[in-house]
């Protein structure tokens, strides 16, 4: 086998456009998925890799561990149709040879995908054409995959965090909807087992978005960094000598007064918003905006000093003390950062560890 991967992507959009465009070429096409994972994995439940019928592959199920062994397998699975589970472990013969030397054990559901449903296995491509739009919209959905055989079904999310309807039918429905809200609540891929076998529920919420407030020299490596990390990034700044393209190429600018940005972006659950200008004039008025929103994040650079001074004023402006706790600063986790580049890693982390429930030391980026 000769397989030959394409520009390296983790991003669910793009394997799932890739697989779409090859099919739509008449290219056979399968997609792989991580199913389940036990100790230490490489990538977590959810992962995906798309192969073509000449071993091009984009995503990743374990991060080169054992990609190598499941393009073989996708290889066999498009050209007979349907599907199949793998399993890798150290406790496999194959353990070594493939790579999966970390300890823990890995599932791994590998489909063709055809042109219309199949109930002996396969996903169709109408369920990835109505799953990519879905992400493209921001409309959050659980896709219900059964790892033996059956259809596939998409399951609405009714908001960031909440309960999903329309079940797939039949007597599980109930039992799957409740999962299938507690997965999309969690933001964590997860495997029941039902009266018809087990199914794989994977959460495919809205995007994440970053929104920095000031253009200026920590936001470029923090914008770059947000944007490796998964974040669509928008930057903020009515000064039109610093939010240029030139500063910031490839990077979505909004030359406006932070306030009327902010609100015309509308921060949701799944936003994160940091103010960097150490402008009252311009931090103040966007952080009393993203207070108001869901965003899960809001942080703002200053000292401890600088920090006191502006929960005063936002409070004076009328935002109330709980919002006020909602409020990062000195923004960053405390690990030292001094460089532009440093203190973005220290924001970036602060932010993902809000995003995953994690505890962290709050505060110490751009201390001044």
């Amino acid at each position: 086998m000769n397989e030959r991967a394409l520009p390296a992507t983790h991003d669910t959009d793009a394997v799932v456009a890739q697989a779409l465009a090859w099919l739509a070429a008449g290219r056979k096409v399968a997609l792989a998925t991580v199913s389940r994972t036990w100790g230490s994995s490489p990538r977590p439940a959810g992962s995906k890799l798309a192969v073509s019928d000449a071993a091009e592959f984009v995503g990743s199920v374990s991060g080169g561990c054992i990609e190598g062994a499941v393009i073989q397998e996708a290889l066999e699975v498009m050209a007979s149709g349907g599907s199949r589970v793998l399993s890798f472990g150290v406790s496999d013969e194959t353990a070594w040879e493939v790579g999966l030397a970390c300890g823990g054990k890995i599932e791994v559901l590998v489909e063709a995908v055809v042109p219309d449903p199949d109930t002996r296995g396969g996903v169709a491509r109408a369920v990835l054409d109505e799953l990519l739009a879905a992400r493209r919209a921001r409309r959050q959905v659980v896709l219900a995959t059964p790892l033996a055989a059956g259809v596939h079904r998409l399951l609405p999310v009714a908001n960031g965090q909440g309960a999903a309807a329309g079940p797939p039918g039949g007597g599980a429905g109930d039992a799957v909807s409740a999962a299938a809200a507690e997965v999309a609540r969690s933001d964590r891929a997860e495997v029941i087992e039902t009266a018809g076998g087990a199914v794989l529920l994977e959460p495919h919420l809205a995007p994440l978005r970053l929104i920095i407030v000031g253009a200026v020299h920590v936001a470029q490596p923090l914008a770059e960094m947000a944007g490796l990390a998964g974040f669509a990034v928008t930057i903020v700044d009515p000064r039109r000598a610093f939010a240029t393209a030139a500063r910031f190429p490839g990077q979505a600018l909004v030359v406006d007064w932070p306030d009327a940005a902010v609100t015309q972006l509308a921060p949701d659950a799944r936003t994160a918003v940091v103010t960097l200008t150490h402008d009252p004039k311009l931090d103040d008025p966007a952080l009393v905006a993203a207070l108001s929103s869901p965003a899960f994040y809001v942080g703002c650079l200053g000292s401890v000093k600088t920090h006191a001074a502006r929960r005063t004023r936002l409070g004076e402006r009328g935002i109330a003390a709980a919002a006020l706790d909602r409020l990062h600063g000195p923004i960053g986790l405390r690990i030292g950062a001094r460089t532009p580049a440093e203190i973005a890693v220290s924001i970036l982390g602060e932010i993902v560890a809000a995003l995953r429930g994690a505890t962290g030391a709050p505060g110490a980026a751009g201390a001044t």
